[in-house]
């Protein structure tokens, strides 16, 4: 018998604090990723890191990584209206999503991932 197990990957959209600052990434563990770039702002070493983007504003599901992979790439090939239009169409308030993604917001400690 053979069990098939259900993916779960999603493409997602973070910004700063003043929303001036976009990043795209895509996850198979979205809390863990949010959680991930909120433990990573102000290092240098990251693009979100850097420009402390941790603030979740839009995400989208997808069963095979394939296609998020595909998508992350489209959005990220964007000018910055288009991504913009796309998170009004989910987020038309910019409100921040992390505390309904995640389990507590702000975290009180980061799991790291082995």
């Amino acid at each position: 018998m053979h069990i098939l197990k259900q993916h779960h990957y999603y493409v997602y959209i973070v910004t700063n604090a003043e929303r001036t600052v976009l990043y795209t990434g895509v996850t198979n563990n979205l809390p863990q990723r949010i959680t991930e770039h909120w433990d990573n702002r102000g290092q240098t070493k990251t693009f979100a890191g850097k420009y402390y983007c941790y603030n979740l504003v839009f995400y989208e599901y997808f069963t095979y990584i394939n296609n998020a992979i595909a998508r992350e790439k489209e959005i990220k090939g964007w000018r910055r209206q288009k991504k913009l239009d796309l998170i009004k169409t989910m987020n038309p308030d910019w409100t921040f999503l992390n505390p309904s993604i995640c389990d507590g917001w702000p975290p009180k400690e980061v799991n790291k991932r082995e």
